[in-house]
């Protein structure tokens, strides 16, 4: 695993847990060249899922993309961390009831998009800026009275 400081692939665990009921495990982990401390997660990826992106490729999903759209979408906003990861393993139960083969790029943004707005709507409102493409300031004015609804 490497280190998000530094890029050492040389870390140490410093302490494990089990969550989710036993389907998965947390880790804190420290660096052993910086002494930087981060957190990973295993879980069993029962079928690995092909997302259809807009061009018409396909690649395998990949929850450290959707962990990053949260982490962008949620930054510097009053998110425990593990309010994110429970939106993320609802939104791969949900990809999983979906299709257990492929899925379009534009289904998994629109369950991004449902759980942050229950979580969160500036998180929302940023994570649909990017995600629709908003070209002007009246689109955000039109999602924003969306949300007010």
């Amino acid at each position: 695993m490497k280190c998000p400081s530094c890029s050492t692939e040389d870390s140490k665990v410093v302490d494990s847990r089990s969550i989710q009921g036993g389907e998965s495990i947390r880790r804190r982990r420290e660096c052993n060249a910086c002494n930087f401390r981060y957190t990973t997660y295993e879980y069993v990826l029962e079928n690995p899922v092909k997302v259809i992106k807009k061009s018409g490729e396909r690649e395998e999903y990949d929850r450290a993309k959707l962990e990053k759209s949260f982490s962008i979408a949620c930054e510097k906003r009053p998110i425990p961390e593990e309010k994110i990861q429970q939106a993320i393993n609802r939104i791969e139960e949900k990809i999983s009831n979906i299709s257990n083969i492929e899925i379009e790029a534009y289904q998994v943004g629109g369950l991004v998009m449902d759980e942050l707005k229950e979580i969160d709507k500036v998180a929302f409102i940023r994570f649909a800026s990017v995600y629709r493409e908003f070209k002007d300031i009246g689109e955000f004015q039109a999602q924003i009275e969306d949300l007010k609804e």
